[in-house]
């Protein structure tokens, strides 16, 4: 059966997440700890920013790449609250956009500091990693890594000082440094890693040492800025765009994230089963996800059926990919736009 394997592999995500993430996410933790203590919480935003706007979370799904949204944004006057993932910050700061708030929470020690520009960048590096080349991410950063990467330390170093970055206690050196050069105000939180309530909780002890407050951020950081909307900054209407937790039929299995790691587990002749088709009802298009993703976009439908009954409204407006459901309003950006406006 065409993705069994990859909805069996889906179902045990939690566990096997912890067990690639959790030691990086724990070291960083503590070497950040004196700058968690001294700096600012989470729930400080509250007193920086209107709370109860309606917010725009923006992510870097493909539909982010395939879709006009600027023209949208800028026609209906939205006056609420953006928030945008780190990997969609770029694209942001190119179309004219200046997020209130970037999220980030993604451990790695020198992948994500990409996307705001990484002052150490060096053909070494673009030739060692092929993470930015080979993905349907952003088409820009595959195409001239040098280059954008020079545009985004001016943008970054230009607009930081007007971006609030929620940033987790997981996040790498290199992003706490550069998000600190660029004059971006941190306020920090804690991901929920494990159950908290074990014993031996990975998140308990975070959590013991600094006293952040502790986030579900659904495994990923579209969600975590959608949490962030709505339990920090009382948002009860999200729009959400770029958050597709899958890829375009037409995507080649290599350009998916996951792949490098999917072929040595499992082989080439396995994808078919380990990518799992979706047929998105409101489009009539067929589009693919990794377990990854589709446990994501399962995690999502779950948190969104809890925000729902405390009168927190989502609509999906990202145009493409799997997420869809009974709590999740599928509707074209310019849809939710006129609503948020009234």
């Amino acid at each position: 059966m065409n993705g069994s394997l990859g909805v069996a592999l889906s179902q045990r995500m939690a566990s096997l997440t912890l067990q690639r993430i959790g030691d990086l996410a724990l070291a960083n933790a503590r070497r950040n700890n004196a700058e968690i203590l001294t700096g600012r919480s989470i729930l400080d935003l509250k007193e920086t920013l209107p709370a109860g706007r309606p917010a725009l979370v923006i992510a870097a799904g493909p539909s982010l790449h395939r879709k006009s949204y600027v023209r949208d944004i800028v026609e209906h006057g939205f006056n609420g609250t953006i928030i945008a993932t780190e990997s969609s910050m770029s694209w942001c700061l190119r179309n004219g956009l200046v997020p209130d708030v970037v999220a980030t929470v993604d451990p790695h020690p020198s992948r994500i500091v990409r996307w705001f520009g990484d002052p150490t960048l060096g053909v070494e590096e673009v030739a060692r990693d092929d993470y930015y080349a080979r993905q349907d991410l952003d088409p820009a950063f595959g195409a001239d890594q040098l280059g954008v990467n020079r545009e985004l330390l001016r943008l970054v170093d230009q607009y930081g000082p007007r971006m609030k970055l929620a940033i987790s206690s997981s996040a790498s050196e290199a992003v706490v440094r550069r998000a600190k050069q660029a004059g971006m105000e941190l306020y920090w939180w804690n991901p929920f890693l494990d159950d908290y309530d074990c014993a031996d909780s990975l998140t308990r002890r975070i959590f013991v040492a600094n006293l952040r407050p502790c986030l579900n951020a659904g495994g990923n950081v579209g969600t975590a800025s959608w949490v962030i909307a709505h339990a920090v900054l009382g948002s009860r209407e999200i729009g959400l765009i770029g958050i597709d937790f899958g890829y375009y039929s037409d995507t080649p299995y290599r350009a998916t994230q996951y792949y490098p790691e999917i072929v040595d587990l499992f082989g080439e002749h396995a994808l078919d089963d380990i990518y799992i088709r979706v047929v998105n009802p409101h489009l009539n298009k067929e589009f693919f996800t990794d377990p990854a993703y589709f446990w994501y976009r399962n995690i999502f439908l779950e948190m969104a059926e809890e925000a729902a009954r405390l009168g927190v409204k989502t609509y999906n407006c990202s145009g493409g990919g799997i997420l869809f459901g009974d709590n999740v309003a599928f509707v074209p950006l310019a849809e939710f736009l006129r609503l948020v406006r009234g």
